[in-house]
């Protein structure tokens, strides 16, 4: 039986929704059978991940397993699903992702399986933006996954959730506007919402031509596409998100409950740099070149600034929020470096490829430790009566020292530690990025020294010195929460000290996206 041309891509969109409907029907005064119902729907999708990564090709970069229908002939829009390393390595992420967010707690409300169901629903809508190659049925995930996620922090978020909730809608609904104006142009021009024939008509200067043609009337054809690269770059810069596109996030992960908040940094913001990797490069490359100078600022702002931000900050959750977005900035570096004009000497391509192994590598390895981080602190906030205040606490070490032992190696991990699996990402993107644009990797290196600054400050002032006395009482980690959190600490190590089977995956896949570049 040809395993290959069975729908595996649609029936992991299916799934969680096939969940969230039984869920949500669950009885109300039994939370717990909701979140195991929920829990057995999220670990089958992860059971029909691992299949997939086992049937996968690692040496063909092509698309694999690919799904299409017509769908709207009239828009040239079709059902198209297909999967390469980067689309399973993000498949693989939410796969991961989903059950350890609906195994923490939850607030207690009497409609906690709405809660379950509503995070398999953005399972759902998630993996269809990783998964699907037609910018109409691209874009309508992008736009549902909105929906849940603003239900979970304005329902089930903390004091201030309502103008947190609005403002997360409002950013990414004015950005996605702009997204879609972009490619209403380009469809006009050329009447193709497909990704692949997009980034082909790229290749041979055919999009501008097509412009050209189209809106001559108004403007030069160059100058049009870079203004349709603006819409597009507005509306992925916002999800990431880029300084100054950012002001949303550190509200909406601190008033978001935890689970949610493990899904905002873990998955919501790896929408944007999949958008960066899968249309923006193979599709805008020469315009990335032109305004390569500004982007690489912007990247290195984002870098630094975050980080500053983020030791200015006494809120464990809003620092690892402003972290979350220094990390974040080492992928878009990466991103806008490698598409600097090189002379195929080896030296300065070997730093292209490595740059852009180390972005897809850091977009997982963030997804999984800043999950695990926000997870620690909501056991610490949950312990705390609400409070998580680097100030609030202090000697915890002593009495919860395998709370304190698990989240410092998770830190760690935030801080690039060799041997854990941050360190390996962020080594290739500076390794990429040197060779390529030295002065930007120069002018980012001191987010790596604040980011220790302030991630040190947690270690001394949260788990070491003289034990707060109102913490005497403070319970270490329970045996159900060591088994939540264990697996993603272990494959902090295990990636951190072998990662071959994780590069091996998308190696094929970064050689076709330069193939793909003009």
């Amino acid at each position: 039986m040809d395993m290959s041309a069975f729908p595996f891509l649609s029936l992991l969109i299916v799934l969680p929704l096939m969940g969230a409907v039984v869920t949500v029907m669950m009885p109300r005064n039994r939370p717990h059978i909701a979140q195991r119902t929920a829990l057995g729907f999220a670990l089958a999708s992860l059971g029909v991940t691992l299949v997939l990564w086992s049937l996968f090709d690692t040496g063909s970069g092509a698309l694999q397993f690919v799904e299409r229908v017509s769908w709207i002939p009239a828009l040239n829009a079709d059902h198209f699903l297909g999967l390469d390393g980067l689309s399973l390595l993000l498949v693989l992420l939410t796969a991961l992702v989903i059950p350890f967010a609906l195994a923490v707690p939850v607030p207690a409300s009497d409609t906690r399986n709405v809660y379950y169901a509503l995070l398999l629903t953005l399972q759902a809508m998630i993996t269809g933006v990783f998964l699907s190659l037609n910018f109409v049925q691209w874009f309508l995930f992008w736009e549902l996954s909105l929906i849940p996620a603003f239900l979970l922090i304005k329902i089930w978020g903390g004091p201030a959730r309502t103008a947190a909730a609005y403002q997360f809608f409002l950013y990414t609904f004015v950005g996605s506007i702009a997204m879609l104006l972009g490619f209403l142009a380009l469809y006009l021009a050329t009447g193709l919402f497909d990704f692949i024939a997009l980034a082909e008509l790229a290749r041979t200067n055919g999009l501008a031509e097509a412009l050209g043609e189209r809106f001559a009337f108004r403007f030069a054809s160059e100058t049009l596409l870079l203004i349709v690269f603006g819409a597009v770059f507005l509306g992925l810069a916002v999800k990431v998100p880029v300084f100054p596109f950012h002001t949303w996030l550190p509200e909406a992960y601190t008033q978001a409950p935890i689970g949610v908040t493990m899904v905002l940094t873990g998955l919501l913001s790896k929408m944007g740099l999949y958008g960066f990797l899968r249309i923006l490069l193979p599709v805008f490359p020469e315009q990335i070149q032109a305004m390569q100078t500004v982007l690489l600022a912007l990247a290195v702002a984002t870098i630094v600034l975050s980080a500053l931000a983020a030791l200015a900050q006494t809120d464990l959750k809003r620092i690892l929020a402003y972290s979350s977005i220094n990390h974040l900035g080492y992928c878009l570096l990466g991103v806008f470096a490698v598409v600097t004009v090189i002379e195929p000497d080896g030296g300065r391509l070997a730093g292209r490829e490595a740059a852009l192994s180390g972005v897809f590598l850091q977009i997982f390895n963030h997804g999984l430790t800043a999950s695990a981080l926000f997870c620690f602190v909501g056991f610490i906030e949950t312990r705390s009566g609400g409070l998580r205040g680097v100030a609030d606490f202090g000697g915890l070490r002593k009495v919860a020292p395998v709370l304190c032992g698990l989240m410092g190696i998770s830190l760690f991990s935030s801080l690039g530690l060799p041997g854990l699996n941050g360190f390996v990402g962020e080594f290739l993107i500076f390794k990429g990025v040197f060779s390529l644009n030295g002065w930007a990797a120069v002018l980012a290196l001191p987010g790596l020294l604040v980011t220790a600054v302030f991630i040190l400050r947690i270690l001394a002032s949260v788990f070491s010195g003289p034990l707060n006395p109102d913490w005497r009482a403070f319970p270490d980690l329970s045996v159900r929460e060591r088994l939540i959190v264990a697996p993603a600490v272990a494959l902090m190590f295990l990636i951190g000290i072998f990662p071959a089977p994780l590069l091996n995956l998308f190696n094929e896949t970064v050689i076709i996206t330069f193939q793909l570049m003009p």
